[in-house]
């Protein structure tokens, strides 16, 4: 494996394997190769991305998703992975999730809390703290803004009702939607998420801005507060 692409036979090497069979027939190892393009000093390209590989066996995230999860600093303890090749890693995982993000929008239906879960999951699936981001719409349920509101720990975020509707207000929304992660992977709103969403809802009642609903991104699940039939469905 520390062979040089060269010396690989070239039926096997990942570019002429991907223009012969399409990209979906490569390997992991082989899709990073091609991205990471060269090697280093007695280490071919397809040999360096199976360390990468290797590398992230060792943490919380293994495989690919671990890039995702890695900062350039982490990646460039590897061998071989100077600064450069690490900002290539660490572009190419952030251009995975904004493809992901793209595709998901076009069927957003800001009436089905799927869609919404749908299009977020990607950008905060992966986090490692908790985020609130407050969706703004309009009398048409149009997007008119959305709003990263807070960073919080690991298990929390803390918000207050005024921080919503400030920016409600200044958009003129009429409804918002509340989205928020659980890096545990697990939706299962807390204590404290249910308390939060009982007072931004009677707070938007009194304001005339509605909440439409609130949704808790797990890792591939979801917990919609409408759908479990936690708040009063607004006309």
């Amino acid at each position: 494996m520390n062979d040089t692409i060269r010396e690989i036979p070239e039926e096997q090497r990942p570019y002429e394997k991907c223009f012969r069979l399409g990209p979906g027939a490569l390997s992991d190892s082989e899709l990073l190769a091609v991205i990471l393009r060269t090697g280093t000093y007695g280490m071919s390209s397809l040999a360096l991305s199976n360390s990468v590989l290797k590398h992230m066996e060792k943490g919380a995230f293994p495989g690919l998703i671990g890039i995702i999860h890695s900062s350039v600093q982490d990646l460039m303890e590897i061998h071989g992975i100077g600064r450069v090749k690490a900002i290539q890693l660490k572009c190419i995982g952030e251009l995975s999730i904004r493809i992901a993000t793209s595709a998901a929008k076009e069927a957003l239906d800001f009436r089905d809390p799927f869609t919404i879960a749908n299009y977020y999951m990607e950008r905060l699936r992966h986090e490692e703290q908790e985020q609130m981001i407050v969706m703004m719409l309009d009398t048409k349920n149009h997007l008119i803004g959305e709003q990263m509101i807070t960073r919080g720990t690991v298990n929390m975020t803390v918000i207050t009702p005024r921080e919503i509707f400030v920016e409600a207000l200044q958009h003129r929304a009429v409804s918002v939607i509340l989205v928020h992660n659980h890096p545990s992977g697990d939706p299962t709103p807390s204590t404290h998420d249910i308390q939060v969403t009982d007072r931004v809802q009677q707070a938007g009642d009194m304001l005339g801005i509605h909440l439409l609903d609130h949704i808790v991104i797990g890792n591939h699940r979801y917990f919609s507060f409408l759908e479990e039939r936690m708040l009063k469905r607004t006309s």
